[in-house]
């Protein structure tokens, strides 16, 4: 059994990841976020902390007895939760970290098909980008899951390319995320230190 801790917790991604976890495996997940006391924690199975990512003591002490990593978090602050997870995990013992960036933040969407959503392009992506770049330069056994726009659909809706390749869309089903996120989790060595862009294939 895995303990996963998510970050992130009470957002769109996270409820649906936490679902998934608990009906498909036997993980263990603790729900971290600002209210995320406010979550149904009914399950045994199912732990929550209010904490905030951004602040180095509240990360550490959640991080203690966790295998398994997944940040959710979006915003202006992510470079600071980023950092913050560079520090305090190999601190905790804590091996795996699956990170969430977005399609766009190499640049990676063509123009023809909606460059308007690259960082050269966009404001938003840039703290998605410097987050993206710390996690890169660390020694964390990390993947980096970049989806677009979340949406309703299909969980095998979809197409991965790495970086370095054009992506395929700017669109994303939330249960084929919600799908990969689970197989990262529970296979340790799936695409360990690869950036990886989810989305539905536009060409």
């Amino acid at each position: 059994m895995k303990n996963v801790l998510l970050l992130g917790a009470t957002g769109t991604a996270g409820s649906a990841i936490t679902q998934k976890l608990l009906n498909d495996t036997d993980c263990h997940i603790t729900l971290f976020a600002r209210h995320a006391m406010d979550a149904d924690i009914s399950n045994k199975r199912v732990t929550a902390i209010n904490g905030d990512a951004t602040n180095e003591v509240d990360l550490r002490t959640a991080l203690k007895g966790h295998d398994v990593v997944y940040c959710a978090i979006s915003g202006e602050q992510l470079p600071i939760v980023a950092q913050n997870l560079v520090t305090t995990m190999p601190e905790c013992g804590a091996e795996r970290l699956i990170f969430m960036g977005a399609v766009g933040i190499y640049n990676e969407i063509p123009d023809a098909m909606d460059g308007k959503d690259n960082v050269d392009n966009n404001p938003d992506q840039v703290p998605n980008r410097d987050a993206v770049q710390i996690i890169e330069a660390s020694p964390l056994n990390y993947t980096i899951l970049r989806p677009g726009y979340l949406q309703a659909g299909e969980e095998n809706d979809f197409v991965l390319t790495v970086k370095g390749q054009a992506a395929k869309g700017y669109t994303t089903t939330i249960s084929s995320v919600v799908k990969l996120a689970a197989d990262l989790i529970l296979d340790e060595n799936l695409y360990v230190r690869k950036s990886v862009s989810i989305t539905r294939e536009m060409i």
